[in-house]
């Protein structure tokens, strides 16, 4: 998506680029820190950062509104509900199978970072990404 900006009052200023760029790189690290740590025994320490991430893309989301910053704030918020609601529908299975949950889970994880590790070097490409 592209923005066409009319008046130099709709252009959005270096310093909010700046800040909003600021605070996708802190999300997307809080957010690939919790991807990487599903993958290590004992490392489910990730919540409690997931939810920090989660709610600074909630309070900051819009700031970003009208720049390709948007774009990131909902790729990020999207990915956390969808894995999130992925692990709930899995936990069943996971609680009841050990290794078919397990499975589910791991696959979840991948597809959660996979998702953050595209985001982030869109982001850093200062490039919109889709939905």
């Amino acid at each position: 998506m592209s923005q066409d900006f009319t008046t130099p009052a709709e252009v959005p200023s270096l310093e909010k680029l700046q800040s909003l760029n600021t605070i996708g790189t802190i999300s997307y690290v809080l957010h690939l820190i919790v991807a990487v740590s599903a993958f290590i025994p004992g490392g489910q320490f990730g919540v409690t950062l997931l939810l920090v991430a989660l709610i600074l893309d909630m309070v900051k989301r819009d700031d970003a509104v009208g720049t390709w910053h948007a774009s990131h704030f909902r790729w990020r918020i999207r990915s956390v509900v969808i894995a999130g609601l992925l692990y709930l529908v899995t936990l069943p299975l996971f609680l009841l199978l050990y290794f078919p949950g397990a499975l589910a889970w791991a696959v979840i994880s991948v597809w959660f970072l996979y998702r953050i590790v595209t985001g982030f070097i869109a982001m850093n490409k200062g490039q919109e990404i889709g939905a």
